[in-house]
């Protein structure tokens, strides 16, 4: 990316005159800009900057994004802005390519839904069910020459002032069905780029989002999670079971009966229970007893139309804690009061009931995870993907948190693919199987925790920490003691983070303080029971 955006008044290729910036992303800044060859025609132009270093990184990554806009270059479709050209520009000694097509105007779904939340007001079922109307043909048009939009969210639909036809924006993460562009770069480059994620939690479904997975049915689901969100006002994450994938919007609206059945088989949570077309959604949609009704395209104030929206910003906060490990604790004193309960219970946790429990339920354990193991290896990458989902799942593990945690293993295990996000290229399967056997493991050592602890990795800050030292305390269980029995557990599941000398990775932390917790747990439970 340009390290400072195009000012107002410049002018690239001799014709176009720079605007405004409209946003930014992952490959670059999106402009508004007048076509001075064409009367000041209002255009926007796309700039393509990936942060890639070697030239050869580049010269391959310039020679794929020729080539998809040669796809966007094929789509003919009045929802769909025009593509113009493709250009180089030498700014600040450095080459930049330019993508640039027509400007729509009109304001997103997004801005349009905020305007009205602002006064307690959301989208209509007559207004959603004229939207599936009016772009699931566009959808059908795309899918029927091999193309698959991947990014489909209400800050990518434009509602057009001229007429108030919904416009399908920002192509930045088309993907031809046909994938002999990412195989061919995989197969002649040595170090591939890193691949990036397209695609929006929530909006996108769990195959694409895991493994950049996608069919024509994604771009279905993505826009009934899109038109959801319309119609209730909250976002997918608060409209998704995070535990099942599963949608629970019934507490925040009634839908239609048809619409409902027809919401519910978009939405689907396996791809084959999905509608496979648009035209097998619009074949429904003739059945539904709801008069379609336009969408009033009243600008929010103080408003400009972005091409591009910066990610959200809403992402909680982490702490920063790291505990102390057994390797900081080597002294520490006993009540006199409970000095003898405080030795029995260090036996029983030490060699009792911790070590009973290492020596015989994991033992138990050993054999059939070792055993779970080779069968898991030998299944398909499908199976493999679903076991994985419906193990999480049941565990009561959070997507988010599972994914970080198996990240942050598969990179340890094997820095030298630190940098990069592994792509659903043949290059990449043996990474991806490595991938899936690590995720594997992971569930193997999450299932040690309580399920009431698993359910809460992710969210555990500092205060839930200090809350269970003093409660510990107050039960006469030191902080060192707690810390000790819960730094025993954690290396007998993570032994090869033993010689680091502390736990400095946020997932770990996690785990960390789930098992202080269900530690403190049992020593509660001891107390009760004394």
């Amino acid at each position: 990316m340009i390290n400072t955006a195009l000012l107002s008044g410049q002018i690239l290729r001799h014709h176009y005159l720079i605007i405004r910036e409209l946003g930014h992303g992952g490959f670059g800044r999106t402009y508004l800009a007048k076509d001075q060859h064409r009367f000041d025609e209002l255009c926007v132009l796309k700039e393509f900057a990936p942060q890639l270093k070697g030239n050869y990184e580049l010269k391959k990554s310039r020679e794929l994004f020729q080539r998809e806009a040669q796809t966007l270059y094929q789509l003919k479709h009045p929802q769909i802005p025009r593509f113009q050209e493709i250009f180089e520009e030498q700014i600040c000694g450095q080459i930049y390519m330019f993508v640039v097509q027509d400007y729509v105007q009109g304001f997103t779904c997004r801005e349009l839904l905020k305007e009205r939340l602002q006064k307690g007001e959301f989208f209509s079922q007559a207004e959603i069910t004229e939207i599936l109307l009016k772009l699931l043909p566009v959808l059908d048009y795309i899918h029927s020459l091999g193309v698959i939009h991947r990014d489909i969210s209400p800050d990518n639909i434009i509602c057009r002032d001229s007429d108030g036809l919904p416009i399908l924006i920002d192509f930045g993460g088309v993907k031809l069905m046909k994938a002999h562009i990412n195989s061919e770069w995989s197969s002649q480059s040595l170090h591939p780029s890193p691949a990036t994620r397209l695609g929006k939690f929530g909006y996108a479904p769990d195959e694409q989002m895991q493994m950049g997975i996608v069919y024509p049915h994604s771009d279905l689901y993505s826009l009934a999670a899109t038109l959801l969100v319309l119609l209730t006002g909250k976002e997918p994450q608060q409209l998704i079971d995070s535990y099942n994938s599963t949608w629970k919007w019934e507490p925040y609206l009634t839908l239609n009966p048809e619409l409902y059945r027809i919401f519910h088989k978009m939405l689907a949570r396996q791809p084959s229970d999905r509608y496979i077309s648009a035209r097998q959604i619009l074949q429904d949609l003739n059945q539904i007893s709801i008069s379609p009704q336009p969408i009033p395209t009243q600008p929010p104030p103080e408003s400009v139309t972005p091409d591009i929206l910066p990610p959200p910003k809403n992402q909680p906060p982490v702490a920063n804690f790291s505990p102390p490990t057994v390797q900081q604790i080597t002294k520490f004193e006993f009540s006199p009061r409970l000095k003898m309960a405080s030795l029995v219970l260090l036996s029983m946790v030490v060699m009792g009931s911790f070590g009973w429990w290492v020596g015989n339920v994991w033992a138990d354990r050993f054999f059939v995870m070792e055993t779970a193991k080779d069968e898991f290896g030998k299944m398909s990458e499908l199976e493999r993907i679903e076991i994985l989902r419906d193990r999480r799942r049941h565990l009561g593990v959070n997507y988010n948190f599972f994914m970080t945690l198996v990240n942050e293993e598969f990179y340890f295990r094997y820095p030298q693919q630190q940098g990069r996000l592994l792509t659903n290229d043949p290059v990449d399967f043996v990474w991806r199987k490595r991938w899936d056997q690590i995720a594997h493991e992971v569930l193997n050592e999450l299932e040690t925790l309580s399920y009431e602890s698993r359910q809460g990795l992710g969210t555990y800050t500092q205060a839930d920490l200090n809350s269970w030292i003093s409660t510990a305390n107050r039960l006469n269980l030191s902080t060192a003691e707690l810390f000790n029995l819960a730094d025993t557990q954690f290396y007998q599941l993570f032994p090869e983070r033993r010689d680091q000398g502390s736990i400095e990775a946020e997932p770990l932390i996690q785990i960390w303080r789930g098992i202080v917790r269900d530690r403190l747990s049992n020593w509660e439970s001891i107390n009760r029971e004394s």
